[in-house]
C-alpha cells in the first residue's frame, strides 16, 4: 500500500485546507515524473497516494462545497488511475483544477503547472 496508508484522519485534520490541497498537489506533481509508458506502475502508485489524500481531505473538511468538488475531482483521478496508459494533458489539467479549489493553493499554479 502507499506511504499514506498509516495517516489517520486525526493527523490529517491538523493540516489546514490549503496544506491539505497542497499536499495532494505535491503527490500529483511527483506522479507527473512517471507520465511515460514504461513507468506506468509508478504512475499508478502516485495516483493511489493522491486518492488516499483526497479521501482523507473529504473526510475531515467541513466545507460541503469543497467536499462536493473534491469528490467530483476524485472521480476524474480515479479514471486516470484505471486507464491503460498515461494522459499527461488530463493530468496537468486536473492538477491545475485542484490548486484552484483553494485561494492560497492557487498561487502555486504557475510553479506546479508550468
Amino acid at each position: 500500500m502507499s506511504e499514506h496508508a498509516e495517516l489517520t484522519t486525526e493527523r490529517w485534520r491538523d493540516f489546514d485546507r490549503t496544506q491539505q490541497v497542497l499536499q495532494i498537489a505535491a503527490e500529483m506533481h511527483r506522479a507527473k515524473r512517471a507520465l511515460c509508458v514504461d513507468r506506468l506502475p509508478s504512475l499508478k502508485l502516485g495516483y493511489e497516494r493522491v486518492l488516499r489524500l483526497t479521501d482523507l481531505t473529504v473526510q475531515v473538511q467541513t466545507s460541503l462545497s469543497l467536499r462536493r468538488e473534491l469528490l467530483r475531482w476524485r472521480d476524474l483521478i480515479a479514471q486516470l488511475y484505471l486507464q491503460d496508459g498515461p494522459d499527461s494533458e488530463t493530468h496537468g489539467l486536473l492538477l491545475r483544477v485542484l490548486l484552484q479549489l483553494d485561494p492560497e493553493a492557487s498561487k502555486q499554479v504557475e510553479y506546479l503547472c508550468a
